[in-house]
C-alpha cells in the first residue's frame, strides 16, 4: 500500500514539473528579450548619427537643468512659505512696530521681511509721515521679491517649449537617414528603415521626456509664486494700516501728555 503511495506521489510531482517547465521556458524567454531590447537601446543610442546624438545631448543636458532647478525651487520655496507663515503670525500678534522689527531678523528668507524693511527704512527717512510713498517703497520691495521668487522658472518654461521641438528636429533626421537607407538598399525590408526610424523614436521619447518635467514645475511653482504675490500684497495693505495706528497712538501719547 505505502508502495503505491509513493508511486502515485512521485508521478503526481513529476507531472507537476511537467507543467510548469513551459511556464519557465516561457520567463527565460522574455528576460532574454528584456535583456537584448535594452541592450538594442543602448547600442542604438551608441550607434546614432552625429546629429541625433547631438540633439539627444542637448535634451539630457536641459532635462539636466530643469531638474536642478525644480529641486532648487522645492527647497526655497518651502522655506519661503514656511518663515512668512511665522513672519505673518508675528504681526498678528506684535502690537508695537518695535516688536515686528525684531521679530523680522529671524525670518529673512520670506519676502515679507524685505517689504517690511523697506517700509522701515523709508520710515527712517521721513521726517514727517507720507503713507502714499511707504506704499511705493513696498510696491517696489514686492516686485523685487516676486522677480527673485520667478528666477529660473524661465528656463523651466524654455525646456517645456523647445524640447519637443527639438525632438521633432531628431525625428525628421531619423527619418531622413531612413530613407537614405532604403534608396541604398538593393531591396525594399524593414531591416533597411528600422535604425532610421529607432532613431526616430528615441528622439521623440527623449524630447517628451525632458518637456513634461519642466511643464509640471513651472507651472507648480509659477502658482506658489502667486500665491506668495498675493500674500506680499495683502501683508503691504495691512502694514500701512499698522503704520497709520503707530502714528496715531504715538499722536494722542504726546497730545495727552502737552495736556498734562
Amino acid at each position: 500500500m505505502k508502495l503505491v503511495f509513493a508511486e502515485s506521489f512521485i508521478l503526481n510531482v513529476s507531472e507537476s514539473l511537467c507543467s510548469f517547465l513551459p511556464a519557465f521556458s516561457l520567463l527565460q524567454e522574455q528576460a532574454a528579450q528584456i535583456g537584448n531590447s535594452s541592450s538594442s537601446l543602448l547600442d542604438l543610442i551608441l550607434r546614432a548619427s552625429p546629429i541625433t546624438m547631438l540633439v539627444l545631448l542637448i535634451l539630457l543636458l536641459l532635462s539636466i537643468a530643469s531638474w536642478a532647478i525644480i529641486f532648487t525651487k522645492a527647497r526655497a520655496t518651502k522655506l519661503a512659505e514656511r518663515q512668512t507663515a511665522e513672519f505673518i503670525q508675528a504681526f498678528e500678534e506684535s502690537s508695537h512696530w518695535i516688536d515686528l522689527q525684531a521679530r523680522a531678523a529671524s525670518v529673512g528668507a520670506s519676502p515679507l521681511t524685505a517689504i517690511f524693511l523697506a517700509a522701515h527704512g523709508e520710515l527712517q527717512k521721513q521726517s514727517r509721515l507720507n503713507l502714499d510713498a511707504i506704499q511705493r517703497v513696498m510696491q517696489s520691495a514686492a516686485i523685487g521679491e516676486t522677480t527673485r521668487l520667478e528666477k529660473s522658472l524661465g528656463l523651466l518654461a524654455s525646456t517645456a517649449s523647445a524640447s519637443p521641438f527639438i525632438g521633432l528636429f531628431g525625428t525628421v533626421v531619423g527619418i531622413i537617414i531612413s530613407f537614405n537607407g532604403l534608396t541604398q538598399a538593393t531591396t525594399a525590408s524593414i531591416q533597411a528603415v528600422a535604425p532610421g526610424i529607432a532613431e526616430a523614436l528615441v528622439a521623440t521619447a527623449a524630447g517628451i521626456a525632458a518637456a513634461v518635467p519642466a511643464v509640471l514645475g513651472y507651472n507648480h511653482y509659477l502658482n506658489r509664486v502667486k500665491i506668495l504675490a498675493a500674500e506680499m500684497d495683502s501683508f503691504s495693505l495691512r502694514l500701512l494700516n499698522f503704520i497709520e495706528r503707530e502714528a496715531t497712538s504715538q499722536v494722542v501719547a504726546k497730545t495727552g501728555e502737552q495736556w498734562r
